[in-house]
């Protein structure tokens, strides 16, 4: 049987790192698996030398392609949604391996990784699949052509100002509203427990076929979150003092000049999120955000 192909990702080297490190390439190396660490993950795991230079004997790469058949992230969700710059659309499924903080897509905890991965070998789990987002900008960009997708939420954003921006929003070629903020997201369900939830917007489960816009601190104090169907094609014009604003996707940034529109719809593709059988968002939920901690329940 061949053996499963699998790429392994991180993007900082913390405190303790080399023990998670060290856990993971173990329950594999012990798996009928071939391990490809990322190209620079690879370095950094050897400057640090930690990790015996006879245990990190493995191939690396710079990018991924059709015959890797799973993926590993060591950090948290902001590694993941970097991750997601290396997957595309190669529907590879992934897990991340939380080392980080609060960790809502990296859902493996580091002192679980031992088993959480045997299981992962074994085939006991399912896949979550995830919508993503693509960004269209009119005149072109080359730092968003390239990589025109995220995960969590695209946002506009206020750059170089305090002064408010004002961003003009079409659904489907009919004018909703201008909203006078500091900026708009435009959230998938995944990105639901992200940046906007931090600005008000409400929480929706991972296979809801919406999007939510929430605005950033805005100015007309009507103006609330509303949530749409994810077919619908958003449109943006961002005007301003200042001559650019900022767009987001996801930890990406890129800035524009006020003459440029902004197209938002579902991107064509999906990411599989591995998910073990114990786990659901709800439990998520209730952990991460202290759901039921009231001491009424």
């Amino acid at each position: 049987m061949k053996p499963l192909k699998v790429g392994i990702y991180g993007q900082f080297y913390h405190e303790n790192s080399s023990v998670y490190i060290k856990l993971l390439l173990d329950v594999l190396s012990k798996s009928n698996v071939s391990i490809f660490i990322e190209d620079n993950f690879y370095n950094l795991i050897s400057e640090n030398k930690e990790i015996d230079t006879q245990d990190l004997q493995f191939p690396t790469f710079k990018e991924l392609d059709s015959s890797f058949d799973l993926f590993f992230s060591i950090g948290g969700d902001g590694t993941i949604l970097k991750s997601i710059t290396y997957i595309k659309d190669l529907n590879i499924p992934f897990a991340g391996i939380n080392t980080g903080r609060l960790g809502f897509l990296a859902s493996i905890q580091k002192e679980e990784i031992t088993s959480c991965v045997e299981k992962i070998m074994n085939g006991d789990y399912t896949l979550s699949e995830r919508t993503l987002l693509s960004i269209d900008v009119s005149p072109d960009h080359n730092d968003i052509k390239t990589l025109n997708f995220a995960l969590n939420e695209i946002s506009v954003i206020r750059k170089n100002t305090t002064s408010m921006i004002k961003i003009e929003t079409y659904l489907n070629d009919e004018y909703l509203t201008s909203y006078w903020s500091d900026g708009l997201i435009v959230s998938t369900p995944t990105g639901s427990t992200g940046y906007s939830l931090s600005c008000g917007g409400p929480v929706l489960e991972p296979s809801s076929t919406s999007f939510i816009l929430t605005p950033i601190a805005p100015h007309n104090l009507n103006a609330r979150p509303i949530v749409i169907p994810d077919s619908t094609e958003i449109r943006l014009k961002v005007t301003g003092r200042e001559d650019n604003y900022l767009v987001s996707l996801d930890a990406r940034i890129a800035t524009l000049s006020n003459e440029t529109e902004i197209t938002i719809k579902k991107s064509p593709f999906t990411l599989k999120m591995i998910q073990l059988h114990e786990d659901s968002f709800i439990k998520t939920l209730r952990k991460k955000l202290l759901w039921g901690e009231d001491k009424r329940n």
